[in-house]
């Protein structure tokens, strides 16, 4: 690498960092703050809640990435043109398509990262944050006892009283438990002390209660009480308080977003058999004889990605196979394989019993075969319940359709947003050389408005079924690549004014020549 790019590269490095983290970390904090009520107050180790914000951390980096390109783009270029740089570029000889070339390089490496990230870490990130955001919902709050309080240790079977908590010792003074279970006989247990406890697991409270006394009481005999006295008793409550159950079980179910782009593909294949048969029964319903199938759903970015994965590892494949013929010996490196050999074991060699009952079984003929087949006249449905479940059946499986295809464009869209932003951004701060971070800050925040307003945009009308989920997800960096690219392109046509404009003064001659006309 010469010394020219090296050294922009080098200039965007620092700002790219930088712009990453910053903005990771400040949506990343949006993020647990909204799901910070789900994580307090249930007990739940330092290591599980470490665990949640690393797994959010992929989701966050999935949108700040292409964020930080730009951020990092308008500031290292608007400093090159504020020192003067742009200008010993210029007289050397370099020129700006030249600077930016790169930058632009770089970028495209970064989208086959994204792609790569979007398709293969992101969606497991996803399903392991889902999961484990269903075992933490499971989990009861951490069990908890305040004094002079009637604390409900069971809901509406066991209450419990306690003057005195000490919270070093889980001792406890003044002592009264009142036990509902057991509507037929209804307990009340003072003690003078008690001891608070869990058993080995932490599920179970251990209730160590000293000097006291039961009284029970029957419903049906109200004027007869039982008491017994203790001097040390010991009650079990099961199940009060719940440890996180990481068994991962969600029944296999994956949504949209936790899913990589061939598995996605997958599904919109399936789906749409479902779609074609769910419309073959409509027509026939509504009593079309030969209904015309609906168009197939296109596969788009996601079946070109997922056939050259097939390639690469279809040759991997025959490249490990190949060497460990090698490795074994059964032939020679480079030795070609001979005609007609292939990669597939070789079929076993029919027995001389299957080809005797081969022979001898005689060849049957199918008259009724070459007979034109009948086909059973559609029978018509009046009923309306049915005509409209069939319609819904067809709506439901082509939004789950546009829903899968959304998300396959969306990765391919969101990596792209990478090359894109360099194209406006270096343009920018070359046009503007004064405008530093207030540059920086402005147009990072006006196009990342405009852009992931348009993408969001673009996604409610594809899954509406308004808009093809590939137009709405790449409408936006099409027009903005398109202005980009304009902008790169005519890097080096400046004004000849450092007051003007290229439009001022494209306006001013076009004026002059409306003039002269007059004239």
């Amino acid at each position: 690498m010469k010394i020219v790019p090296r050294y922009v590269l080098r200039e965007h490095v620092g700002p790219l960092l930088f712009a990453l983290s910053a903005l990771t970390s400040l949506l990343l904090l949006n993020f647990v703050a909204k799901r910070f009520g789900d994580l307090v107050g249930k007990g739940l180790p330092w290591s599980v809640i470490v665990e949640f914000l690393l797994l959010s951390v992929p989701f966050t980096v999935a949108m700040t990435l292409p964020m930080a390109v730009l951020v990092a783009t308008l500031h290292a270029f608007s400093r090159f043109a504020a020192e003067n740089e742009i200008t010993a570029f210029k007289a050397s000889g370099v020129s700006m398509q030249r600077l930016v070339a790169p930058v632009i390089l770089a970028a495209f490496g970064l989208t086959l990262f994204m792609v790569w990230f979007n398709d293969q870490v992101l969606p497991a990130a996803n399903h392991r944050l889902a999961t484990l955001q269903g075992d933490i919902a499971r989990v009861k709050p951490t069990f908890a006892l305040n004094e002079q309080v009637i604390n409900e240790v069971i809901p509406r079977q066991l209450y419990l009283r306690a003057a005195r908590i000490d919270a070093g010792t889980n001792r406890m003074r003044d002592v009264v438990i009142y036990d509902l279970s057991d509507p037929a006989n209804r307990r009340t247990i003072v003690a003078d002390s008690g001891l608070l406890g869990f058993n080995a697991t932490g599920e179970d409270l251990i209730l160590t209660l000293y000097h006291g006394n039961t009284a029970e009481l029957t419903p049906q005999t109200p004027t007869r009480l039982q008491r017994s006295f203790f001097t040390r008793d010991l009650i079990r409550v099961r199940g009060v308080a719940v440890q996180l159950d990481r068994d991962g079980n969600r029944s296999g179910y994956k949504s949209d977003r936790e899913m990589g782009v061939c598995e996605l593909l997958l599904r919109v294949r399936g789906t749409d058999v479902e779609r074609q048969d769910a419309w073959r029964r409509l027509k026939q319903a509504e009593g079309v004889t030969d209904p015309a199938p609906l168009r197939n759903a296109p596969g788009g970015v996601g079946a070109l990605y997922c056939a050259g994965i097939d390639l690469v590892r279809n040759a991997f494949s025959v490249a490990e196979a190949e060497a460990a013929q090698v490795a074994q010996g059964e032939r020679k490196p480079g030795q070609p394989r001979g005609p007609g050999a292939t990669d597939e074991p070789a079929a076993a060699a029919p027995s001389p019993a299957s080809q005797r009952s081969a022979v001898q079984q005689p060849v049957r003929t199918d008259s009724s075969a070459t007979l034109p087949v009948e086909r059973e006249a559609p029978t018509t449905v009046s009923n309306p319940v049915v005509l409209d479940g069939l319609q819904s059946e067809v709506r439901m499986t082509q939004t789950a359709i546009d829903q899968y295809r959304v998300e396959i464009e969306k990765k391919f869209a969101i990596a792209a947003a990478c090359v894109i932003f360099v194209l406006l951004g270096a343009p920018i701060a070359l046009r503007f050389p004064r405008g530093g971070v207030g540059l920086t800050i402005g147009v990072s925040l006006a196009v990342f408005g405009l852009y992931y307003v348009g993408l969001l945009g673009g996604e409610a009308l594809a899954d509406r079924n308004l808009v093809d989920p590939a137009i709405a997800m790449w409408s936006t960096n099409i027009v903005l690549g398109a202005i980009g690219l304009v902008l790169t392109l005519r890097l080096g046509n400046e004004g000849s004014t450092s007051r003007g404009s290229e439009t001022s003064e494209w306006w001013g001659r076009v004026w002059a020549r409306v003039r002269r006309k007059d004239a």
